[in-house]
């Protein structure tokens, strides 16, 4: 990585590890994470816990937000977890950010994540919107694709050696 002190976005769907992997990968680089769920606005968190999904409008304000982290830590890097799931979003994100900005795909099927929602708790996003999230998702052609059906040291094994 030549010196760069990246920013990255992991992305994919609700279930897809953004979390575990993020802050995995932000040990292995000495980076700080930020869970992009902790930026919702309430009213968002509220809509999703009652089984609706977001929609662009819904999602602007957290994009923009999430941007402005980026461009505030472009100089000492970042992890960032976030679903990213249009191109647009990603263009949000990216938008002031120079080359050192990167994309990470964490790709799964419905079943393989609906697998994984089934198990977790406490968590505002229900397993029943899962088929929006897959819906929404536009496949990011620029990005580090990583399969979830991999360990997480072996996903963040993949993502260090891709940067």
């Amino acid at each position: 990585m030549e010196n760069k002190r990246p920013v990255v976005f992991v992305m994919g769907v609700s279930g897809s590890g953004k979390s575990t992997i993020g802050k995995l990968l932000a040990e292995k680089l000495d980076l700080d994470f930020y869970d992009g769920d902790d930026y919702h606005p309430e009213v968002n968190v509220k809509k999703m816990a009652e089984g609706f999904p977001l929609d662009d409008n819904d999602r602007q304000g957290w994009l923009e937000r999430l941007n402005l982290l980026a461009i505030e830590n472009r100089e000492t890097g970042a992890i960032i977890a976030c679903s990213a799931l249009k191109t647009k979003y990603r263009s949000t994100l990216q938008n002031g950010i120079d080359q050192k900005l990167f994309f990470v795909y964490l790709k799964g099927t419905f079943d393989e994540i609906m697998a994984r929602l089934k198990l977790r708790e406490n968590h505002f996003m229900p397993p029943e919107l899962l088929q929006s999230q897959f819906n929404t998702l536009e496949v990011p052609e620029d990005a580090i694709t990583v399969s979830i059906m991999q360990t997480p040291n072996e996903i963040v094994a993949h993502i260090l050696k891709a940067l």
